[in-house]
């Protein structure tokens, strides 16, 4: 009995005691105000270099010796200097002077690592990716001015004979009844004499007016060289001699061609309106007569008051044989 009282003493004692240094609240942690934190990231491995020392820590005493006299704070280390003597050679990264402590290869492969090389920038006008098509660059279009020749025959000649030059035409056609011509020419020069300006015409005339140059007005001049005709009129769709509700003239056919004057090599011009009658205008008088025969029709200052400043010529037929006045 008095063991048991004893017993139940020392419990009371004992309870009493580890109550009284039992903490006050709970001995679950108390909640982090700022949230739940992130495990932090493990350390990076240590790689150690021949020495036993780690490559981190060369690399930080490099760049402690390269820093050295500078100030504290981290400065971004410079970049090597290149000069390119050459197109052919590599550019040459020019060294820092000083001394540089002996590190181990895989210490200096961290510190320098190798920039990529800048890519060439493509020029102007050339495509950046090599199997783009070429760029074709378009060029200016060709215009043909009035009266110059675009497409000719064979070496400059037209309807079949060499002496005669110019250039073929389309077709011809109007909405006036008579007009038009099947197989134009346009004649720049007959026989070497040149006209003043390109005359369309059809082939026969063209023939016609070869034929005259050659047998009627050269040899009218004789030793006074002929090198142009001054063209007044060829193909024109109009009545003749301008009349109205007359017949379609034969220029309106392209079987006429109009001559206002000759022109000599020694510059001089025989002009029909002014040396018809003088004595300059003799050779032009012989010549005009040797016109009728290789054309039908030949009209000139004499004839009437409408071709007194030029001599016309045509081919078109005529019932009674050449018309000549």
């Amino acid at each position: 009995m008095r063991r048991f009282a004893c017993g139940f003493v020392l419990g009371l004692f004992l309870a009493g005691s580890a109550w009284a240094n039992a903490p006050d609240r709970s001995l679950r942690p108390a909640p982090n105000p700022l949230g739940t934190l992130q495990p932090a990231a493990a350390p990076a491995p240590q790689m150690t270099g021949a020495a036993g020392v780690s490559l981190q820590d060369q690399a930080a005493a490099l760049l402690a010796a390269r820093g050295a006299g500078t100030s504290s704070s981290p400065r971004p280390r410079e970049r090597p200097v290149v000069r390119i003597s050459g197109a052919s050679e590599s550019p040459q990264p020019v060294r820092q002077a000083g001394p540089v402590p002996s590190l181990a290869p895989a210490a200096l492969a961290l510190l320098s690592v190798p920039r990529p090389e800048p890519r060439p920038r493509p020029s102007a006008g050339v495509s950046a990716d090599p199997q783009a098509p070429e760029k074709i660059q378009t060029v200016a279009a060709v215009r043909i001015l009035p009266g110059q020749s675009a497409i000719t025959g064979k070496k400059g000649s037209v309807c079949g004979d060499p002496s005669i030059r110019g250039e073929t035409l389309a077709p011809i056609t109007s909405r006036v009844r008579g007009c038009g011509i099947k197989e134009p020419v346009r004649i720049t020069s007959v026989d070497g004499v040149a006209l003043s300006q390109a005359a369309v015409i059809n082939c026969d005339t063209a023939r016609a007016l070869k034929t005259w140059v050659r047998k009627g007005l050269k040899p009218a001049f004789g030793r006074k060289d002929v090198v142009g005709l001054r063209v007044a009129a060829s193909y024109a769709c109009r009545p003749r001699n301008n009349i109205r509700g007359a017949k379609i003239s034969e220029h309106g056919r392209g079987n006429a061609i109009d001559i206002s004057a000759i022109i000599l090599a020694d510059g001089r011009d025989i002009v029909v309106a002014e040396d018809w009658r003088r004595s300059a205008g003799r050779p032009m008088r012989k010549a005009y007569k040797a016109a009728c025969g290789p054309f039908s029709t030949t009209l000139g200052p004499e004839s009437d008051r409408h071709h007194r400043n030029h001599l016309h010529f045509d081919i078109a037929s005529q019932r009674g044989g050449s018309y000549c006045r």
